[in-house]
């Protein structure tokens, strides 16, 4: 008999959202879907067809209008407002197709912002998590420069390092490589991929769910999920 696998980090079961007022609009219907841990799993689709929908229900960004998100085990949808940012900020990491860094505050600042939110480190320690961060995305010369004096594929990165600020044990990115090149693109992924396979040790290891119009970006991840009018269609391996 072989041991049981380890538990998911997420899990949607039945997930519904229903938005609108007197034509209601279902943005996915009846969805179950779980990621467990050490995961590296795409979210494709036609446009509108609720792929950002199901990663800001797995966010805990929306709520479901029926059914339940599970963070590590905890149902979420009768938590309060302060009880979801709380398992937000200290278990979810989160990257967008724009990088959302505050233009006036420095890299190391921007980094360091989840970090003063959650309040479990030290000055010292912040800033240096924060430089560990970005040395480690190749920014270790541009830690006190503001976001517009670097390119958009750094600010991506920037993005990704402020989304491990937390050590986090999922991170949930949104079409980020939408607004890149090509290279910068690459780059964004093969951190990604970095970010899971250093990490795999079994029940404790980090997961990274990716919603992606990027189709080569979707075939080199360990499992793809497709969507179609609110439904999961298919749960293919790439080939």
């Amino acid at each position: 008999m072989s041991p049981p696998g380890p538990d998911p980090l997420l899990e949607i079961r039945g997930g519904t959202r229903v938005i609108g007022g007197a034509v209601p609009t279902t943005l996915i219907e009846n969805i179950d879907f779980s990621v467990l841990p050490g995961e590296f799993v795409s979210i494709t689709g036609p446009s509108g067809s609720g792929k950002s929908s199901l990663l800001y229900l797995l966010g805990l960004l929306d709520l479901p209008t029926s059914g339940e998100v599970f963070v590590q085990g905890r149902a979420t949808s009768k938590l309060g407002e302060e009880e979801r940012a709380a398992i937000r900020l200290a278990t979810l990491g989160f990257v967008f197709q724009f990088h959302f860094l505050l233009p006036e505050f420095s890299l190391l600042d921007n980094v360091m912002l989840p970090m003063r939110a959650l309040r479990r480190l030290s000055e010292n320690e912040m800033r240096q998590r924060a430089g560990m961060l970005l040395e480690r995305l190749g920014l270790a010369g541009h830690v006190e420069k503001t976001p517009d004096r670097i390119s958009g594929g750094q600010r991506q990165r920037v993005a990704i390092a402020r989304a491990l600020a937390n050590d986090p044990a999922v991170i949930l990115a949104d079409e980020p490589t939408g607004n890149l090149d090509t290279v910068s693109s690459d780059q964004v992924l093969k951190i990604f991929r970095e970010l899971v396979d250093e990490e795999k040790d079994g029940r404790h290891s980090r997961a990274i769910v990716v919603v992606t119009h990027d189709l080569d970006l979707a075939a080199r991840t360990d499992r793809r999920v497709h969507i179609v009018d609110g439904h999961i269609v298919s749960v293919p391996h790439p080939a």
